[in-house]
């Protein structure tokens, strides 16, 4: 189902102004919004870029770099914190205290 991006028309000005910006998902047999779903405020539909999920979509690089993926495909992830870096994937020590030389 289609996600459309809606803007809440900004009635205190006389340029079309919107105060709020949301995404909604609908069908594209349904017609656009009149009104915002939760305040009733006014709404006109905005013209934005379609996103194709294609070859290197956000989705697909999630699912790439994914720790279940990662540690697959015999690697480790690890996230930095303030002791050091935390293992999230793989195998390897869980964490790697920070060298206080660095300080």
């Amino acid at each position: 189902m289609p996600t459309y991006v809606y803007g809440v028309v900004d009635s205190d000005t006389d340029e079309q102004t919107f105060s709020d910006v949301f995404e909604i998902e609908q069908s594209v047999s349904e017609p656009p919004l009149k009104t915002h779903p939760e305040t009733g405020a006014p709404v006109v539909r905005l013209l934005c870029a379609p996103f194709i999920a294609g070859t290197w979509s956000p989705m697909k690089a999630r699912r790439l770099l994914s720790n279940e993926n990662l540690t697959r495909r015999g690697l480790t992830r690890y996230e930095k914190t303030s002791e050091g870096y935390r293992k999230t994937g793989g195998s390897g020590p869980d964490m790697i205290p920070r060298n206080s030389a660095e300080n």
